[in-house]
């Protein structure tokens, strides 16, 4: 089968590996230049993060919703997510490798420091649109990885009620990324 503008999400939800061949001509250069702008300070990681970004299409394109958001805002969203993903991966890897020199663990930590400030940049632009208890449940389970347990038991809250914030904070994302054209792969 042909795979053309028209076709080409029913193929890839129908798993047809040409529909992402199609995608990598056609729209190829929009993953590319989004991870080129996130990742500049790491350009190693730019061919990683294409392959993510072509992996959670893959994935993921059931997510996509042709009345919310254009496929090329969508994929800009998702490109934009995976390559902070990659940045994350990355600092902590980074953090785990030994150094053997004084100069480079200075080098180290500044490359550090400076990497950690873009993602947190990346990520209070990300959470703007939510409300200060929001973005703080948001940080904690998502930046930091602490379990609903723990966010429930230091923020007075029950279980239930954190679900319910993170449910509530995923739809106001939604709704603000394909407000501003960048898509959702939330």
């Amino acid at each position: 089968m042909k795979i053309t503008e028209e076709n080409f999400i029913v193929q890839i939800q129908q798993k047809n590996e040409d529909a992402l061949g199609f995608v990598i001509q056609q729209y190829g250069w929009i993953i590319k230049t989004v991870a080129k702008k996130h990742l500049q300070q790491q350009p190693e990681l730019i061919d990683e993060c294409i392959n993510d970004v072509l992996l959670a299409v893959w994935q993921h394109i059931a997510s996509f919703d042709r009345s919310k958001s254009s496929f090329e805002n969508w994929l800009a969203g998702v490109s934009r997510y995976k390559a902070i993903d990659c940045k994350r991966k990355y600092l902590k890897r980074i953090k785990e490798e030994p150094l053997n020199t004084a100069e480079e663990t200075a080098d180290a930590t500044n490359s550090l420091r400076r990497l950690e400030e873009e993602i947190n940049e990346e990520m209070r632009e990300m959470l703007a649109c939510l409300n200060k208890q929001d973005r703080g449940i948001f940080e904690r389970m998502f930046w930091k990885g602490e379990s609903v347990k723990e966010i429930s038991a230091s923020m007075g809250m029950k279980e239930t009620a954190v679900y319910n914030h993170v449910s509530r904070g995923k739809k106001k994302l939604r709704k603000y990324l394909t407000e501003i054209g960048r898509g959702s792969s939330l």
